[in-house]
């Protein structure tokens, strides 16, 4: 067999193959798999408060927060996600301004939804939730 030959035929599969890789990397390549994504920064925080308020061995309990986060993701937008969380953390303001919060039956919804979800995701990726004090 002539060696130029296999040369040859390798490099007439390499348009194939950078087309290949090139339709992968298009924008809506994975537009499904990125409706909810979520931004990095948002996603360590999560994870990091995660482990902090479910302490156990490092690398189980990366993998189990980001499981968490993973299906909080599939769940909602991160728009809603950023509104369900900050409600949920700015309902226990006290005095007049957390009353704003307090008393918005439309917050309250989504914060009830929010704690609906999260027990749901942690549960589906076996974080035990901590027993009250």
């Amino acid at each position: 067999m002539n060696p130029f030959r296999k040369t040859t035929m390798k490099t007439n599969r390499l348009p194939a193959l950078a087309a290949l890789f090139a339709a992968a990397l298009l924008p809506g390549a994975h537009a499904a798999d990125r409706v909810n994504d979520f931004p990095t920064v948002d996603r360590v925080l999560y994870v990091q408060e995660c482990m902090r308020a479910h302490p156990g061995p490092h690398y189980e309990m990366v993998n189990k927060c980001s499981c968490a986060l993973d299906a909080l993701a599939r769940e909602v937008s991160f728009d809603d996600y950023v509104t369900m969380s900050t409600a949920t953390n700015a309902n226990s303001i006290g005095g007049e301004r957390g009353n704003t919060i307090r008393d918005t039956e439309q917050l309250q919804a989504q914060i009830k939804r929010y704690r609906e979800l999260q027990v749901r995701a942690k549960g589906g990726c076996f974080i035990s939730t901590p027993s009250p004090r």
